[in-house]
Parts: C-alpha cells; structure tokens; sequence
C-alpha cells in the first residue's frame, strides 16, 4: 500500500523489485493512486493494481470493525506491507483486523533517514540498498503511441525531450529560459517539449513555435523519453520518469534537496536557490558533459 505521486513511484521501484525477490513464489500486487498502479503492472514488478481509494480502504478509518467487503478484500492477501498512515493507530488496528490473522507490517512513506529516499525505502522494510538502478519496462504499445506522436516531427534518438512543469511553482524554471535553451540547442539539435496537465496553458503561449506533446498517457511519456537523446527537466515525477526510462538528463533544482530527491540514472543535477539563477548556458554545459549536445 503506497500513497505517493508519480515521482514517490519511481523511487519506489527499487524496494518493489526487493520484495518481488523476498517473495519469489508470489505476485506483488500494488494499492496507489489509481492512474500508477495501473501504469506500473507490468512496467515494474507488479502484476496486479488496486486502488488506494477504493471503499475498502477508507472504512478502516471509521475507528468501527471492518466490515465483511474489507475482510474478504485485504483476508486474500498472504502479506501486506502499508506505506500508507503507518502512524494513525485507528487505521493499522482495522487493517490488522481486516487481514484475518495474515502478516500486516507498517513502514514510513518518505522516510526521514539519511541518504536518497530510494535507499531509504528499502531500508524500511530491512534491506541494504547496494547500488539502487532505476528500472522500467515497456508494453509495444507505449512505443508503438511514441512513434505515432513522433511522426513528422522528429526522428527517435535525435531529439532533446524538455519537461518544462513540476506540481510546486517553487520547483519550476521560469519558462523563459526554457526558450532560450531551446533557442540555442535548436541551433544543432531538435527540441522537443512535453507537457503535462499542469503546463498546457503553455501549449499556445511561448512555446508555440516549438514542436509541443500533450495530453499523453505515463507509458507514452516514458516511450518518449525512451526515445530522446537527452532530457531536460526539474525536480518532477516526469524527470524520474525519463531517467528510469534509461535516458541521460540534465534536472535543475530549486528548494529541495538533490542528495535525497534527485532521479535515479545518467543524470547531471544543476541547483540554484531560488532555481531561476540557473542560466541556460550552465544546462549546455551539463549536457556537454553528458556527451549529449
């Protein structure tokens, strides 16, 4: 049981991952946010997805017993890890209940340790992290959508992929000096933007002379990061997204802190606080770094 957002997601692939391995003669089955635990059955090591707002979940949080719907629910499990209010006591006592006698165990969503929350995860459920991968498989049909979205466009492996937006305004850099650096890589490479939900009233605005995606699924996303070069990017579950796609980057950091929230991967991290003291000059430069411009 995982409460997190796309970028929480994919930190969490590795503890995933473990657990499949601890458990060889089961499948993990994953409760999230609707839209990812979808997105991760099969992309990583789940097989089947469920909810975390389904009515089975909030009536633990009544204080009354769990009713027989969330008996014969969370009863068919034979283990079950909570990383979701592991410290509301009303919530793990109908939770233990509702297991019918099964292993219920309750670990920390974003752990307060030390170190990346990646190794932090897998430290909870008492694992040594080694050297944490981001891993990420795809369906033919994430790539065959990429391809079609690509089509008159570009060609894949030579474009720069730009994720522009993050959910915190905080977190964002001035779109601005996206199109600067677009103006400048454009010079030599195709430039590519992808928006989310968040970002589309930009579609119209400053980006409009730039080749722009919208309105994709996370596996399309991910095809298409897949596909790019290199990618640009903020602190955003879409750079974690790319990078676990297996594509180079550079992320620009504002407020928080790379050492613990920076994507996992071939990834160069610029940070300036406030973020907008990045200039675009410096992400060339990262780039080049990269061997990737």
């Amino acid at each position: 049981m995982f409460p997190g957002a796309l970028g929480d997601l994919i930190c969490f692939a590795p503890t995933l991952d473990a657990l499949a391995r601890r458990h060889r003669d089961a499948q993990v089955e994953l409760m999230a946010r609707e839209e990812l635990a979808r997105f991760a059955v099969g992309r990583m090591e789940v097989a089947r997805a469920h909810s975390i707002d389904r009515r089975e979940v909030s009536q633990l949080f009544s204080g009354g017993e769990p009713d027989e719907d969330a008996r014969r629910f969370f009863g068919s499990f034979q283990r079950i890890y909570s990383f979701f209010s592991a410290d509301n006591p009303v919530f793990g006592a109908a939770l233990k209940k509702a297991a019918r006698g099964q292993t219920v165990t309750f670990h920390r969503f974003r752990p307060a340790a030390g170190g990346h929350v990646a190794e932090a995860y897998l430290r909870e459920i008492g694992e040594e992290p080694g050297r944490v991968e981001p891993k990420l498989g795809f369906f033919t049909a994430d790539l065959e959508s990429a391809t079609r979205r690509l089509w008159g466009l570009t060609e894949a492996g030579n474009f720069v992929a730009i994720f522009p937006g993050s959910g915190s305004p905080a977190k964002n850099w001035p779109v601005e000096r996206f199109v600067a650096l677009a103006r400048r890589l454009g010079k030599e490479h195709r430039v590519l933007f992808v928006l989310g939900p968040a970002e589309a009233h930009l579609e119209h605005g400053v980006l409009g002379s730039y080749p722009i995606l919208s309105g994709l699924s996370l596996g399309t996303v991910a095809a298409l990061a897949r596909f790019a070069s290199a990618f640009i990017g903020v602190d955003s579950g879409v750079s974690h997204l790319a990078s676990a796609a297996g594509t180079p980057g550079v992320v620009l950091f504002g407020p928080t802190d790379p050492a613990r929230w920076r994507p996992l991967g071939r990834v160069e991290v610029l940070r300036r606080n406030p973020i907008d003291m990045i200039e675009p000059a410096e992400v060339i430069a990262a780039l080049r770094r990269l061997r990737m411009v």
